[in-house]
């Protein structure tokens, strides 16, 4: 990473007749008392004079304020978080509203998975003076939702500064906050388990996983029931994925007991890309794998996610962290999963408030 040079403003309060003042910045706080009525910040320190500004700088007693002028290699707080704001946006994502005391803030404009380039980011940030801050990289965010808030540091920045930031954030094709849409799933399940299949229990993944589903506007198109046996599964594996689906789940069979039979069945079926075992506690157990389907003479690639039984009991699981990626086309790989290592213990709370929490962050 180059070195970085940070230079400060520095301007000298100046007394300046309200008359003369128009189109200068204030420096100070002006406040306004009115009896029985108001107390507070008529014009905060930063504002610009303008000359509506006059009569009311008048009632409140005020005939000479201090203030200076901006320089032709100067930017105004405001000026230069509107820039800024502009270079660090892109698809789905929009400026809130007007900057508030040099800070503006960016806002999802649709629901979907919240992408953020965190090594220019971080560039960005060691420029000194401008600043940006975000949610997590990979969070589902809904719509309207603030994902990022930015600001010039200073009240009055060179205007270099905030160019040399334009470049850097612009410099990719991509950028550097940008909020993906995710398919609306259309989900087949295959719940495994002698115990389920037979009645001995009921079964309970059913309504968990449908209420995750349609959590995220979407739908279960249909559920087969298989015992713990490899041809049964193939074949329920197989009914579901000829059917108007986007995503196929199953449960139950992930671990290493000799009933657990799952992954083999599903990697009789053909399918690709398989990585069982993740770095996630809960879901240590789990499996993602893709299957390509010819329908109406177009292959068709359907994401297969496992989830080990703890998906019952836990509320939250790496199936919860991964689905949203799933369904915004991401192809999860060993790497994705091994790279949740970090921050993916659960703490279990009692109150579960996940994705607000650092669970797999």
């Amino acid at each position: 990473m180059e070195n970085i040079t940070i230079t400060c403003i520095s301007h000298t309060p100046k007394t300046v007749p309200i008359e003369k003042s128009i189109g200068m910045v204030l420096l100070h706080d002006i406040t306004e008392i009115r009896k029985d009525d108001f107390k507070g910040v008529a014009f905060k320190k930063g504002h610009i004079i303008k000359e509506q500004d006059l009569d009311h700088l008048k009632r409140i007693g005020k005939e000479n304020i201090f203030a200076f002028n901006i320089g032709k290699d100067e930017l105004h707080e405001d000026d230069a978080a509107i820039r800024i704001a502009n270079s660090l946006i892109g698809q789905g994502v929009r400026i809130q509203g007007e900057p508030k005391e040099g800070k503006i803030n960016l806002a999802a404009q649709y629901r979907g998975l919240l992408k953020i380039d965190s090594k220019r980011l971080l560039r960005l940030n060691m420029l000194g003076e401008i600043m940006c801050a975000t949610l997590h990289n990979n969070t589902y965010v809904h719509e309207n939702q603030i994902v990022a808030g930015t600001r010039a540091i200073p009240l009055v920045i060179k205007k270099n500064i905030v160019v040399k930031a334009e470049r850097l954030l612009k410099r990719d094709s991509t950028a550097v906050i940008e909020v993906q849409r995710l398919n609306k799933p259309k989900a087949g399940i295959v719940i495994t388990g002698n115990e389920i299949y037979y009645h001995r229990v009921k079964d309970a993944f059913a309504p968990i996983l449908t209420s995750k589903i349609e959590a995220l506007d979407g739908e279960v198109i249909d559920i087969y029931f298989s015992p713990d046996n490899v041809e049964d599964i193939v074949k329920g594996l197989n009914v579901l994925i000829q059917k108007d689906i986007n995503l196929l789940i199953t449960t139950g069979g992930m671990s290493v007991d000799p009933d657990d039979l799952t992954r083999f069945a599903i990697s009789k079926i053909g399918a690709r890309g398989i990585v069982y075992g993740s770095s996630v506690l809960p879901g240590a157990m789990f499996m993602v794998s893709y299957i390509d389907v010819r329908k109406e003479n177009t292959i068709t690639t359907i994401p297969i996610l496992s989830i080990p039984a703890c998906g019952m009991y836990y509320k939250t699981t790496i199936f919860d962290v991964l689905l949203p990626r799933i369904l915004a086309g991401e192809m999860i790989t060993r790497k994705e999963i091994a790279e949740l290592g970090h921050g993916g213990l659960c703490l279990n709370c009692k109150v579960c408030n996940f994705p607000i929490c650092p669970f797999c962050k």
